[in-house]
């Protein structure tokens, strides 16, 4: 009978041996491609019912200063006194940060992804009829709302961009006295029309993120992208517009 030796393996050297850190489920999911866009599309789903929201609060500036300041000082005493003044307004924008910080670092990531996946660069020109304008120039048209996020806070939230008139408390001539210089209002028009070329995409991917893209639907996704753009574009450019066309006046 043929002697069993039993020879006891001793431990493999290198990286194969060392067990992957187990990671909560959806860190885990954020590593994969699929969990970036999941994080793209929610925070992106924030950041549109924000801009909605903001655009038609700002409308109230047709209405007059008492109106409208009427209307920041509401946000300003949100849920008072459960919360301090203006603890909760805070907490939302704290939260829109966040939101806009996991979108852009999702999106960073995603490029990165996409690049080691295929380090050699196209041979010839992309299909220009399979990818949009709008879908081109994402990261240019994102640096250019992201700056004007910078600009608008700068300007109207901290006053600090917004000269000697800036008031505290005083939204309607704020905001007034800000659009009514042509190189503000200029920029505001340029930053708003990249706004919604950046929507317009953002919600059309939103679907397919989301697992809602069907071929029959494709037609109401291009509505729905397309409606809700130039509604947030028409109702922000209007603003400067107001203001330099003296119908909407400081004092009004």
């Amino acid at each position: 009978m043929a002697q069993v030796i039993n020879r006891q393996r001793g431990p493999v050297t290198g990286s194969a041996t060392k067990a992957r850190k187990k990671q909560p489920f959806l860190l885990d999911l954020y590593q994969t491609s699929v969990g970036k866009k999941y994080v793209m599309a929610i925070s992106g789903l924030m950041g549109l019912g924000f801009v909605l929201v903001h655009m038609i609060g700002n409308l109230k500036m047709y209405l007059g200063s008492e109106d409208f300041d009427h209307y920041a000082e509401f946000l300003r005493e949100l849920l008072v006194p459960i919360f301090p003044r203006t603890v909760l307004l805070w907490i939302l924008r704290g939260g829109l940060i966040a939101a806009l910080a996991v979108h852009l670092h999702a999106a960073y990531s995603l490029t990165v992804m996409n690049r080691r996946a295929r380090p050699v660069k196209y041979q010839s020109e992309r299909d220009y009829q399979a990818a949009s304008f709008a879908s081109r120039s994402m990261r240019y048209t994102g640096v250019v709302v992201l700056l004007f996020i910078v600009w608008h806070l700068m300007d109207l939230t901290a006053g600090t961009w917004n000269g000697s008139d800036f008031v505290r408390g005083h939204a309607y001539d704020n905001v007034a006295n800000s659009l009514s210089r042509w190189p503000v209002a200029i920029f505001y028009i340029v930053a708003n029309v990249a706004l919604g070329v950046h929507l317009f995409h953002g919600v059309w991917s939103l679907f397919q993120s989301m697992g809602w893209s069907h071929p029959r639907f494709n037609k109401w996704r291009r509505h729905i992208a397309g409606g809700f753009a130039a509604l947030i574009v028409i109702g922000n450019v209007s603003f400067p517009i107001a203001v330099l066309a003296n119908i909407v006046e400081v004092g009004k």
